[in-house]
């Protein structure tokens, strides 16, 4: 005679049917998008949290445990919000990639990396004299509403013009630069700011890499930020900062992230 664990096991292979694998199958690639999504972000232990809590309750209802029930039951009811809320950012930005997937020809890189070169020499050189800087390059989620909100360039990539439009007085130095594949696509953008009270004091007046956090939370872009007060480097991408790059890393870490 068969264990019943077994005997149910059974049962349910036999009822599977198509529909029942694509639903797996569906929830499965959600779950992973999410996840790849929020991978090495604050949002990452937080799920961790959730599930913790998930497994608890699980087993509350198979040791039966009454009180224990009782009080996970009582979260449960706010755990939508709780997730609209603390997730808003990866939320958004997972929403933004799949219409973005959907409607959009996935972008060529090969272009870019071929441009690298200049895009590191003008960040060294931009670097070195303490010129301010943001440039921000677009991956797969859409950047023509940023763009717009700056001057049109649509010109081919090269160290000298991207170091020309961040030139002190130039009318274009405050904003920033959208590059697109091989070509910088608009200059002087207004980027979004995200809420400063969250990130510290030290964060209060540094706008540019207020702004490159903002758009790196809003979208897959990656951000690179150069200091006025001290030429240092730095990029955001995913929602986190990493600052103090020279030239050897931040390539590494632009290429890694861009392919």
């Amino acid at each position: 005679m068969l264990n019943p664990i077994l005997a149910d096991i059974a049962n349910a292979l036999k009822a599977f049917t198509l529909g029942d694998f694509l639903d797996i199958l569906l929830v499965s690639f959600i779950l992973y998008s999410f996840f790849r999504l929020i991978k090495d972000t604050k949002a990452y232990q937080m799920a961790i949290g959730l599930g913790i809590v998930l497994l608890l309750f699980l087993v509350s209802q198979w040791a039966n445990l009454i009180v224990t029930q009782r009080i996970i039951r009582s979260f449960i009811t706010y755990l939508i919000i709780a997730v609209i809320i603390l997730f808003q950012g990866e939320l958004r930005r997972f929403l933004t990639s799949i219409g973005s997937r959907s409607f959009r020809k996935h972008p060529s890189f090969k272009s870019l990396i071929e441009k690298s070169e200049d895009v590191l020499l003008a960040i060294e050189y931009l670097s070195t004299k303490k010129i301010g800087a943001l440039i921000a390059f677009e991956k797969e989620v859409s950047l023509n509403s940023y763009a717009k909100r700056g001057t049109e360039i649509d010109a081919v990539l090269s160290k000298d013009l991207l170091v020309s439009l961040f030139y002190p007085n130039s009318p274009l130095h405050d904003g920033a630069v959208i590059i697109r594949e091989n070509k910088i696509k608009a200059a002087g953008c207004l980027l979004p700011l995200p809420a400063a009270y969250k990130l510290g004091k030290h964060f209060q007046t540094r706008t540019r890499h207020l702004a490159a956090l903002g758009l790196s939370q809003e979208t897959d872009a990656a951000v690179i930020i150069v200091s006025e007060e001290t030429g240092t480097i730095s990029i955001a991408t995913e929602g986190n900062l990493e600052r103090g790059l020279d030239k050897k890393r931040l390539k590494e870490y632009m290429l890694d992230y861009l392919k």
